[in-house]
């Protein structure tokens, strides 16, 4: 079973930057993976998506220009580099197997526990 651990949220000032890992587990079988996102208040959406050969890319539009999906196989890590942050991007960040581009949330698994993300001055 494919196991996903997100890490590297936190607090940071409008306009700084992140990035974020997801550190994967029984990898090799699955085609993408993806990062999503759920704001107080708001429903789960994705964010980006990367198959594991890096040569499918998607991005929602709210973040296009701003943030950079990549993957390391050799780590079993995809990552999101999160750059000009906005106080609208403030979520907690999720990852996990995903068709991509996205068919809404539609996962493969289940969702972990996340990375909280906070942009505030």
């Amino acid at each position: 079973q494919l196991q996903l651990v997100e890490s590297g949220g936190g607090l940071v000032q409008p306009g700084g930057s992140l990035r974020l890992s997801c550190a994967a587990s029984g990898f090799t079988p699955y085609y993408a993976i993806g990062w999503f996102r759920q704001a107080p208040g708001k429903e789960r959406e994705g964010v980006s998506c990367i198959s594991t050969s890096g040569s499918n890319i998607n991005y929602a539009d709210s973040v296009k220009g701003r943030f950079t999906i990549s993957i390391n196989n050799a780590k079993n890590t995809v990552y999101l580099q999160m750059n000009s942050l906005k106080p609208e991007d403030a979520a907690v960040y999720y990852c996990a197997a995903a068709p991509c581009p996205f068919i809404a949330t539609t996962i493969f698994g289940s969702w972990g526990q996340g990375t909280q993300v906070t942009v505030s001055s």
